[in-house]
């Protein structure tokens, strides 16, 4: 699925991309030559364009310039439209293109990648239907809506949290002000539920999704979600990732008797139930509001929390419906909710209780890795006292490992050895590495950013032995994919070398400070201009007349087999007009 389709015209989007700079050249004119700039903080999770807004024209100059630059852009795409004028410019066979083609236009079948991203499946339509609606729809999780009540749901919904905004304006800074502003002037879609095939699975069932893209709760839960980032740090098993797990590791040196252990929630969204999870928020908020800071709005978040969780509305095919009971599916707070709301119980029935037991304990959403001390006495009371902790809270149950010297957690296998933990890449039987083809028409940069993110990830995870055997399987798997050890060579070694320098942990803490560069935003194709070529250009145009430190060429991939082939909604649904719902401001 992530094989990516070369064009059969070259750089389709040069008149998206001229619009594109010229907007942003324009609104930084304007901005700064009205004492703007600065004038709020830009927020990037929160952002929304104003779509009913565009700059007035630069300075002459400016303007000059850009016409300067958009002649000199074509001519290089006239120069190569001559060039491959009778060249095959897709990396496609005639045999696979129809092939595409046949596939895209079969509505018989379904399309979709598989949950654990075992690559794609295809799935008869009736009978793909069939599952949805026994599995999932037809249980008491949901409730099945005419359009009509759904529709009026949703509006009554959308007059309810206009109102929150309005009667709580005050408590809002000006970058959220902007934000629902501008996001409660579009029209929003009912959100689409769809099922991904568990194919590792006996019968193979499906994993319920619900698409929230462009929904009016979407809005909020992103709103929520944001907010949350305050409160994750207050939650004391909360970790980033396996690499921050490393870091305090190395920090510990074990009792003679430590062992280590793994939990797995099952189904942690479904499980939590609406009303444990709500009060679980309110408990949080309320016996951390010491650290919270005096200007977070708490009763907002909480009323916008419960409408979110309680109001999950989707289609599915030509039927409505809404969620019963759980975490709201494929609403972007979902994962930061679970977090917290467990952590609750953590940070107030669990850690306290067995504080003389774990000398360490982290949870990932619904992964938990601890270090386990037994009690003098090697009994098993205490453990099975935790394990029952552990289950206490709601619906929710945990598949629990007992405590060993060795165990596996996120994309860790960590080992005790001479009072210290060894930490080495895990990596799932079931994994079909199915990483860029080499024929793909993916830009350069993204197997260059694959191979360095994998190198590093390895080097962190693994001591040196363990580093060469996994770095030779990637390898390996690089050139099962079709790549060329020729290929791949220089890359490697500029990892390496990124290694040594510390390049990449540098590049990462300065990947934010956006606000002194200019992208040129530029559909990749491999035959199409070339970076060196757009840098000259814009060097020898526009740079000497503008305002910015450096200019990046933001190249991103063509359609590929995912886009075409996959959707959310059902193909050739006669209903689909219905899945629009115009709720304006």
């Amino acid at each position: 699925m992530k094989y990516c389709l070369a064009p059969r015209t070259l750089n389709r989007g040069i008149h998206t991309t001229l619009l594109k700079l010229a907007y942003s050249i324009r609104t930084k004119y304007h901005l700064t030559h009205n004492g703007k700039d600065t004038e709020y903080a830009y927020i990037p999770q929160i952002y929304k364009k104003n779509k009913h807004w565009n700059p007035p024209p630069a300075s002459n100059e400016i303007e000059n310039r850009l016409t300067l630059f958009e002649k000199a852009l074509r001519k290089e795409h006239e120069l190569l439209l001559r060039k491959y004028r009778n060249a095959s410019l897709s990396n496609l066979t005639p045999l696979q293109s129809t092939a595409l083609k046949k596939l895209r236009e079969n509505h018989d079948i379904i399309l979709k990648p598989t949950d654990k991203n075992l690559g794609p499946a295809a799935m008869d339509r009736e009978a793909y239907i069939n599952q949805i609606f026994t599995e999932h729809l037809s249980t008491q999780d949901y409730l099945k809506l005419s359009q009509q009540e759904a529709i009026y749901k949703l509006q009554h919904i959308k007059e309810r949290l206009k109102k929150l905004l309005t009667d709580n304006k005050d408590k809002l800074t000006q970058p959220e002000i902007i934000y629902f502003d501008r996001s409660l002037k579009t029209q929003h879609r009912i959100p689409l539920f769809y099922g991904l095939p568990k194919v590792h699975k006996q019968p193979i069932s499906l994993r319920p999704v619900v698409s929230t893209t462009n929904s009016l709760l979407a809005i909020f839960s992103n709103w929520l979600d944001y907010k949350m980032k305050e409160l994750l740090p207050l939650v004391k098993s909360y970790t980033k990732n396996s690499a921050e797990v490393i870091q305090d590791l190395k920090q510990l040196t074990l009792p003679h008797n430590a062992l280590l252990f793994s939990a797995d929630a099952k189904s942690m969204y479904t499980n939590i139930d609406t009303d444990t999870g709500l009060n679980a928020m309110r408990d949080f908020l309320t016996l951390n509001s010491s650290r919270i800071s005096t200007s977070f709005p708490t009763n907002l978040f909480l009323q916008i929390l419960e409408i979110v969780m309680r109001n999950n509305i989707f289609s599915f095919q030509d039927t409505y419906w809404i969620q019963l009971s759980g975490t709201a599916m494929g609403t972007p707070v979902a994962c930061s909710y679970a977090t917290v709301t467990y952590g609750q119980h953590e940070n107030t029935a669990i850690l306290p209780e067995f504080s003389n037991n774990l000398l360490y304990f982290k949870r990932y959403i619904d992964d938990i890795f601890g270090i386990w001390i037994p009690s003098d006495n090697q009994n098993t009371k205490t453990w099975e006292s935790f394990k029952t902790a552990l289950n206490s809270w709601g619906k929710l149950s945990w598949v629990i490992e007992e405590p060993s010297s060795t165990t596996n957690f996120l994309d860790l296998t960590l080992k005790i050895s001479n009072l210290k933990i060894c930490t080495k890449t895990f990596q799932k039987d079931m994994n079909l590495y199915l990483y860029i083809p080499a024929r793909s028409a993916h830009p350069p940069s993204c197997l260059k950013g694959l191979i360095m993110g994998e190198t590093r990830r390895y080097w962190i995870q693994n001591n040196k032995a363990d580093f060469t055997t996994i770095l030779a399987k990637f390898i390996q798997r690089l050139t099962e994919r079709g790549h060329k050890l020729e290929d791949l060579a220089p890359l490697f070694n500029q990892a390496a070398a990124a290694l040594d320098t510390n390049i990449l942990r540098q590049s990462q803490q300065n990947s934010d400070k956006n606000d002194r560069t200019i992208f040129l935003h530029w559909e990749y194709h491999p035959k199409g201009i070339k970076r060196p070529v757009l840098r000259k250009l814009f060097d020898t145009y526009l740079a000497p007349v503008l305002d910015y430190e450096k200019m990046v060429v933001a190249v991103s991939r063509p359609p590929n087999l995912k886009d075409l082939l996959t959707r959310a909604a059902l193909p050739a649904d006669s209903h689909a007009e219905n899945n629009t719902l115009v709720t304006r401001h």
